[in-house]
């Protein structure tokens, strides 16, 4: 079985082995998805090196990478054939989401190449999220590139993507002030509590959290901004919640275990919901039971999957509002951002440059590795010459010294072509005249004769010596 998974893997391998890799994205969003469908795909953190494994597995896919937040679900791959890698992804879609094929279609975006990379640069400048210049999802990216760092298949066109695209969103942030006075998902949410509560005043709500991680935190600085003081916290650790305390020593959290939940629900008017659960935790068995107030209950679900059962908005006295409802509240302070949105856009289009010439250099490393082989042919060949005429008079010592000088000699010869073919020199070359030193010196040398596939001979014998 092994055997016929390498033997299909070396087959692939030799009939793309002249083709640019694609860059691939597939995914969907807040903006064109409503969230029952995106919950369905959320992968939780602790699931993605299992997730990347899965899609490396699937034969065209050479790279992968997942970007799965509240707003979205991405995959990027480093394709041999990026019409293949499509299906085969949309086929792990399918698996995942238990939706078909059809249906996962009207939902998804596919981009390749060029306009895959912008995606990710315009992702990591807040660019595409919910709210315009944003900032935690270039914290997002950056958690993605950190994690990448241990799995073998986010690859060097993934690792060089991902770093780009930090680079732009950081360029973003600092040269334009898109983020200044952006509203966050979590401050959108204290607004939308504010904005439907029928309290005057937020500070005068029994408020409640329902989880303690990243949102949360930001949630507790946003509500404390509004004057709340006092705040219910639901968690399974309490010790996250003792953490938030210690940032917020002016706000009094009580913990609550998620056993308590119904009680705390019972005595809170707004209740905030963000853990990363998979499957609900409020429905309406958690709060059937409880006695009617004169005041509807309202809740806040920033959580994808969502933490709150679509039939709770069903009873009478309470009042659901998930991520997408924060439509409105990010509307209004959209227009200034947009100008500034303008500016970024340039920005990236400089960044995408640069990554688009790190990949044109790419084209060289065929080159380079014949430039190699040739150049061991002769070393070889010209060494065993040597070694004939001197016959064995030579100790193994002076045979190797030999050997080191004739590599040492190459290596020097190499250097010149070497730094003009990657364009890494102090003076970088652009990208066409890397292309045009790669031509010339296939020329030269006649790389495309039968000369490449001596060296090819030669590498597997000395591979074989060693």
């Amino acid at each position: 079985m092994i055997g016929d998974v390498k033997e299909r893997s070396r087959m692939l391998e030799e009939r793309y082995a002249d083709r640019k890799r694609s860059i691939l994205v597939i995914g969907l969003s807040v903006h064109s998805c409503p969230v029952e469908v995106r919950e369905k795909l959320a992968v939780p953190e602790a699931e993605w090196t299992q997730a990347i494994d899965e899609l490396s597995s699937y034969p065209h896919i050479e790279e992968a990478s997942i970007l799965s937040t509240c707003n979205r679900l991405e995959v990027y791959v480093s394709a041999l054939s990026w019409h293949m890698a499509t299906l085969e992804i949309i086929d792990w879609m399918s698996q995942k989401s238990g939706m078909t094929h059809a249906l996962l279609r009207k939902h998804l975006f596919v981009l390749q190449n060029e306009d895959a990379s912008m995606h990710l640069f315009r992702v990591a400048s807040g660019l595409d999220s919910l709210v315009l210049g944003e900032g935690q999802i270039l914290s997002q990216v950056k958690h993605v590139m950190k994690m990448g760092q241990a799995i073998d298949q986010f690859g060097r066109q993934l690792t060089a993507l991902f770093k780009q695209a930090i680079v732009a969103g950081k360029r973003v942030r600092t040269q334009t002030g898109i983020g200044a006075g952006s509203v966050s998902i979590s401050s959108a949410a204290v607004e939308l509590a504010e904005k439907k509560s029928n309290l005057f005043r937020l500070k005068d709500a029994n408020m409640c959290i329902v989880g303690a991680g990243k949102m949360a935190k930001l949630l507790i600085k946003h509500l404390n901004s509004k004057g709340c003081s006092s705040i219910h916290m639901v968690n399974r650790s309490e010790e996250r919640v003792k953490n938030l305390q210690k940032d917020f020593p002016d706000v009094t959290l009580t913990y609550h275990s998620l056993d308590e939940v119904a009680r705390c629900i019972e005595h809170a008017d707004i209740i905030f919901t963000c853990t990363a659960s998979k499957v609900p935790l409020i429905n309406k068995s958690t709060i059937g039971s409880l006695p009617s107030a004169d005041k509807g209950k309202l809740f806040v679900d920033i959580s994808v999957p969502r933490n709150v059962a679509p039939c709770v908005g069903q009873l009478t006295t309470v009042v659901v509002y998930n991520v997408d409802d924060l439509q409105e509240i990010v509307a209004g302070n959209k227009e200034e951002r947009s100008r500034k949105a303008f500016e970024a856009e340039n920005i990236i289009k400089e960044e995408l440059k640069n990554f688009e010439a790190w990949q044109d250099s790419l084209q060289t490393v065929p080159t380079i590795k014949k430039l190699r082989a040739y150049a061991e042919t002769i070393r070889m060949s010209e060494f065993e010459k040597c070694l004939g005429k001197v016959g064995n008079d030579l100790s193994i010592k002076d045979k190797k010294a030999i050997e080191e000088l004739s590599r040492s000699i190459v290596n020097k010869l190499l250097h010149g072509p070497m730094v003009h073919l990657r364009g890494d020199g102090p003076s970088s070359s652009c990208r066409d005249e890397i292309l045009e030193n790669m031509h010339a010196v296939e020329r030269m040398f006649d790389l495309n004769s039968e000369s490449l596939s001596m060296g090819r001979r030669v590498d597997a014998r000395t591979g074989q010596a060693r």
